[in-house]
């Protein structure tokens, strides 16, 4: 009864375990899934954030170089980072949309910044294409562009490092998740282990008692089997001769000397005449052998 019990208990346990190790698993999973696709995120911004810092030093690069020699060809790094920049901005607004609102104001300003930096570098060149030259190069050394360059460097720089915090906690966090995950799988595991090791003993346990207790029953009923037989032999043999010959000498009796007989004396001997015969009825339905007559004799 208690191994019947255990079992009851043990099989849905078991299964439960495996359903809960299997919940632990997938979720610990989500979470470093969650966690990498966050790192991927921070790598993604600092990419866009040197992609931006190389738009605006290209236009910068390009702007210089026309100033110089006054050659168109040196507008197109000027001209393929301006067709950029715009794009790199969005990119980087959209990847900073998760982030705080001083991160995201720092873009915004570094925006305005690389906005007025164009500005600046537009007003340049488009008085060296009027072939004014030296004005062009006086606005330069305003230093306007200068002070946009620095502070747009800065709050690159600023952006960069929060990004690079942030990549570092986010693999910190990785790799204490897989850490977790690790250790709840292997302690998990080993419960499993364990309990299907226990239920897997209390089974064969269970089995071979069942088995035990199948061959005692087993031998119950050989030796009552024997014990029947030796019934039934008896019955079919010394127990019929007895009942018969009862039934004989009480018929005999009742024929013979059923008139010199007293009254009471005479219905004893219908009862053993009776009796006899249900006896020997009752012998014959035990041993199954075909009615006799009154004399013994199969009929």
């Amino acid at each position: 009864m208690i191994r019947k019990a255990a079992l009851q208990i043990g099989v849905p346990a078991l299964l439960a375990l495996i359903a809960w190790n299997a919940y632990l698993g997938v979720n610990h999973l989500r979470r470093v899934e969650n966690i990498a696709a966050l790192t991927l995120e921070s790598s993604a911004i600092q990419a866009e954030l040197s992609g931006v810092l190389k738009d605006v030093t290209d236009m910068e690069t390009g702007q210089r170089g026309y100033l110089l020699t006054g050659d168109p060809a040196y507008l197109l790094p000027y001209t393929d980072a301006k067709a950029r920049i715009e794009i790199d901005f969005v990119s980087l607004r959209a990847g900073l949309a998760n982030r705080t609102r001083g991160e995201q104001s720092l873009e915004s300003q570094w925006e305005s910044l690389a906005g007025s930096k164009q500005a600046e570098m537009e007003r340049s060149i488009g008085l060296r294409q009027q072939g004014y030259r030296h004005r062009s190069f006086k606005l330069v050394d305003t230093d306007e562009g200068k002070d946009y360059m620095d502070e747009i460097r800065r709050i690159a720089s600023t952006l960069s490092s929060a990004e690079s915090n942030n990549f570092a906690r986010f693999d910190t966090e990785r790799t204490a998740a897989l850490k977790r995950v690790l250790s709840v799988t292997i302690i998990s595991n080993s419960v499993l282990l364990v309990v299907a090791a226990c239920l897997f003993g209390l089974i064969r346990r269970h089995g071979r008692l069942l088995g035990e207790e199948a061959a005692h029953s087993r031998n119950e009923l050989v030796v009552r089997d024997l014990q029947l037989e030796k019934l039934t032999s008896a019955l079919s043999g010394q127990a019929r001769s007895n009942i018969v010959a009862i039934n004989t000498n009480s018929r005999l009796l009742l024929e013979n000397y059923g008139g010199f007989l007293p009254r009471q004396g005479y219905e004893y001997a219908e009862q053993m005449n009776e009796a006899a015969a249900q006896m020997e009825r009752l012998r014959q339905d035990l041993v199954g052998s075909p009615p006799s007559n009154g004399n013994g004799r199969a009929a």
